[in-house]
């Protein structure tokens, strides 16, 4: 059917001599327009844009428009993307299943070639590379080649998905960060296909999406599955959601940073609580902010718990893409149509929206401070890190205590390397890392960081080298500009050498530690510390020996690295000795503001952006010796350990055959509050003692050769055994020991989770899982999801969910049940041996259903249908969003 709005609200903007169409906001002469933020007005263009009447329809118009009242009433709208963004661990599973919906498509008598993206998907790779080698000029060179010598078959198969796939740009190895490459180089700002100007917008498949918020384009993540769905020009199906407005007043004091400034706003959110809701930043000490400040703060917007953090574009964006390389005609069309929109923004002068509900923070008031050591939204200002740690060290285990007895907390641990003497004890730095795109795509912090260095070195200090230290900016500007400034070669005294381009430490690819340094934690049961620049600390995540981790900026890693623990208060102790004796404290190596801003201005030059993206999509050597294939199909090997034909098509038929009766379900853990993805699906190293390393020893994988979970998510079956395996995992119905197992209710057996799982489903026993609050949380994570499915667990009940866990279990056909208020699986006096029936038939989104317990305290309790729209449903129905994609196609 036709657009409707076409005619309503069709209009032309010539700029430049040139034409071009556009949806105009301001042809509704509508008032509540004005009213909107600037995040909603961009949803309302998009569903006057694409509105069919069928999969849009008519109606979201008017839904959005009328978003004061209806934010509140959950109603479902439909959102299309303009592209879509993969990085290379997630997007190797996106293209295996698209390689796998092609084969179930032909076998069902369609056109294969129908499963192709119908929008600009870029994937870049960059979750791959690992530090395996640190602290010399060779380490660069050296990760890389590792990189591609482990992940060869990964890479021919992405390069057969770009050939294979139409709209498919690869950006290589060794090129940088995702969401650096995407705020840099990739996004857009407002797209132009076929003379049709409108926003730029996006899904990705990795969590920071919403960094290209920062710029003023909106953004972010989901996982691979919804992704997927989105590639093959489904509408994402959204809740309408509420906007908490954020006014930032004043500007950031001396001494204080971006980084600073987003851990501080990640501890106030977290409070505030927004989950599933949209943050909209606002007032004059927004428009203070550098985009690289405010693409920091987005970049954050998961452990904040938002769906978005936006910024809405103003000119302070337009000299960004400028500075960037973006070419003059594209900054002028952009421009215009955004000031033609009512999408751009004054916030100095500027009329505000309205919004949900609003928080203020003032920026002058922002100090030095780390997050830790367990969970980015622990807040610990700089003054107090020393009195917290030590609180942490006695505390009881949990998120803020380790549970170290009295007479050990003043232990030590001495070995010897390169034949000195060196000493362990608790807070002992082992790793330090100047890591991931929310903080090296800052010039402000990564400058910062090369002058602490600088200083640093000047005063001949040095790191201890049982430090495992590391840089691996988001891009090679970063290289052109500290090296330009002079600032890298005292960074590499310190022994922050280059040792990637990608994700490293902060994704847990931190590499192994010296061994005799691991050997002195494990023996001692030392609670090491690893500070890093990144976004995420969970336990387990950085490295299974490192205990304690904080988030900072980097030029605080770099401290941390020359005072070689977190138990230090900077005010009164110092970092370490001149030659002559002399204490040298922080404040002696902490540059100026002035200083900052000076070498900025000097070295971060248009032309580097320029220079460097020019050749970011042409590789390396190695990466172009991959000769992969162009065929339709993809040529399946079954000997291969790394990429394998998914079973998630392999019952399927025309028909829709909803399964919607679950009884006599076993319960396969019962967990409880903020089990993360990292909990669910380890994308580290894969332990010698696995499920998966079983299944690789005897396909003939020697243990150096295992490569981590994250590398190997093309293969189903590794990453059905890798599910639950993080060693981290703490299951109530083992006792609270913490480890990635289970017990087979039926034998008593205690068991690896795979394990148990197999022995039920060959005893043809459903399953469920118990869990607790904020079930899902941190990186999206498909695998989350599909391990769950394979090991054969039909429902979850939590207390909550994060968003794009609980949008993945629907995705892949697992129904999320939530308890209802005030109560948990403790509460009902639920332990994990009872068994569970459920039937959903005929059931309504957000409903109540009634879940039967046989062998518990209770007989059944109720629970709330986390389907949450229509569309949600349906996709259960078709045993999924893929199945139903498949079923569409079939039927056009």
């Amino acid at each position: 059917m036709s657009n409707p709005f076409e005619s309503k609200v069709g209009d032309q903007l010539t700029v430049g001599g040139k034409t071009y169409k556009f949806f105009n906001l301001t042809k509704l002469n509508d008032a509540r327009l004005e009213r909107l933020p600037y995040s909603i007005r961009v949803l309302l263009e998009s569903s006057l844009r694409n509105c069919d009447q069928k999969k849009v329809p008519e109606s979201d118009a008017e839904t959005i428009l009328n978003w004061e009242k209806t934010q509140k009433e959950s109603v479902e709208i439909q959102f299309n993307v303009a592209r879509v963004l993969l990085q290379d661990f997630t997007g190797v599973p996106v293209i295996v299943d698209l390689a796998a919906m092609r084969d179930a498509t032909k076998k069902l008598g369609g056109n294969p070639a129908s499963i192709n993206p119908a929008v600009p998907v870029d994937l870049v790779i960059d979750h791959s590379v690992q530090i395996d080698s640190y602290g010399t000029p060779e380490s660069l060179q050296t990760n890389l080649d590792l990189e591609l010598h482990r992940n060869r078959e990964r890479f021919l198969f992405l390069k057969w998905g770009s050939k294979s796939f139409e709209n498919v740009t690869i950006v290589p190895p060794g090129a940088g960060i995702v969401h650096q490459v995407n705020l840099e180089y990739l996004a857009r700002g407002v797209f132009e296909r076929n003379g049709v100007l409108y926003p730029d917008s996006l899904v990705g498949t990795d969590s920071h999406t919403p960094m290209v918020n920062g710029l003023g384009v909106l953004g972010w993540g989901v996982g691979g599955i919804e992704a997927e769905a989105a590639m093959l020009n489904q509408p994402i199906s959204m809740v309408l959601p509420e906007v908490i407005g954020v006014k930032l007043t004043g500007n950031l004091p001396a001494g204080s940073t971006a980084t600073d400034l987003v851990l501080a706003i990640t501890n106030a959110l977290r409070k505030k609580g927004v989950v599933e809701k949209f943050v909209e930043f606002y007032g004059e000490g927004t428009g203070s902010l550098s985009i690289a400040d405010r693409a920091t703060i987005s970049n954050m917007a998961p452990e904040y718990g938002a769906t978005v953090g936006y910024f809405p574009m103003d000119n302070k964006s337009l000299e960004f893409l400028r500075l960037t390389g973006r070419s003059e005609e594209k900054i002028a069309y952009i421009e215009a149509y955004l000031k033609a929109q009512g999408l751009f923004r004054d916030y100095k002068s500027g009329k505000d929206p309205v919004f949900t509900d609003a928080l203020e923070l003032d920026l002058n008031k922002i100090v030095p401070a780390m997050s830790g050591p367990k969970r980015p939204h622990d807040y610990v200002p700089l003054t107090e890190m020393k009195k917290d740690f030590s609180a942490c060290l006695s505390n009881k285990v949990g998120f803020k205590g380790y549970g170290i007895a009295e007479a050990d907390l003043a232990k030590k641990a001495s070995f010897e390397l390169d034949g000195k003497q060196h000493t362990l004890s608790h807070g002992s730095v082992v790793i330090a890392a100047i890591t991931s795109c929310t903080n090296t795509s800052n010039p402000s912090v990564m400058i910062a960081a090369g002058l602490v260095a600088q200083k640093a070195v000047a005063k001949g200090l040095h790191v201890n080298r049982h430090v495992k230290t590391s840089l691996a900016p988001g891009s090679g500007v970063v290289t052109e500009y500290l090296t330009r400034s002079g600032l890298l070669t005292p960074l590499e005294k310190l022994g922050f050498y280059l040792a990637g381009y990608g994700c490293t430490t902060c994704i847990g690819n931190s590499g192994p530690l010296l061994d005799v340094v691991a050997e002195t934690i494990e023996n001692n049961d030392i609670v090491a510390a690893g500070v890093l620049s990144g976004n995420r600390n969970f336990e387990g995540r950085i490295h299974p020996n490192v205990r304690a981790n904080y988030l900072a900026s980097p030029p605080l890693v770099v401290a941390y690295a020359l005072a070689g623990t977190v138990n230090i208060d900077f005010e009164t102790e110092p970092l370490g000795t001149d030659p002559q004796g002399n204490p040298v404290f922080l404040k002696d190596v902490w540059p100026t503001h002035q200083e900052v801003e000076q070498t900025i201005e000097k070295n971060v030059l248009r032309e580097m952006f320029s220079e460097v993206y020019s050749k970011v999509t042409h590789g390396n050597e190695g990466w172009n010796q991959l000769n992969a294939s162009s065929s339709e199909l993809y040529p399946w090997d079954s000997t291969s350990t790394y990429i394998h034909s998914p079973p998630y098509f392999e019952k399927m038929t025309k028909e829709v055959k909803p399964e919607t009766t679950i009884v006599g379900a076993k319960c396969l853990l019962n967990l409880g509050d903020s089990i993360t993805t990292d909990h669910i699906s380890p994308a580290g190293n894969i332990s010698k003692k696995s499920p998966a390393a079983r299944y690789l020893e005897a396909r003939g994988v020697e243990a150096k050769d295992f490569n981590s979970y994250g590398a190997r998510r093309g293969n189903d079956e590794v990453m059905a055994r890798g599910t639950f395996a993080n060693i981290r995992l703490v299951n109530k119905m083992l006792g609270g020991k913490a480890a990635p197992q289970t017990v087979h209710v039926p034998s008593g057996q205690t068991l690896d989770v795979y394990d148990a799982a197999e022995k039920y489903i060959q005893e043809g026993t459903p399953l469920v899982i118990l869990a607790g609050a904020m079930y899902g949380s941190g990186s999206s994570r498909d695998w989350a999801a599909k391990g769950v499915w394979m090991q054969n667990v039909k429902f979850v009940v939590a207390v909550s969910y994060e968003r794009i866990h609980r949008s993945n279990l629907v995705l892949f056909g697992v129904i999320p049940l939530q308890f209802k208020a005030g109560e948990n699986a403790d509460t009902l006096g639920l332990t994990g041996k009872e068994s569970f029936s459920l039937d959903v038939t005929g059931v309504k989104p957000g409903q109540e259903v009634t879940v039967k317990v046989e062998g518990g305290s209770v007989s059944s309790f109720n629970a709330t249908l986390r389907f949450d729209t229509e569309t949600e449903l349906n996709y259960f129905k078709n045993g999924g969003v893929l199945n139903y994609v498949i079923r569409e196609n079939l039927k056009n």
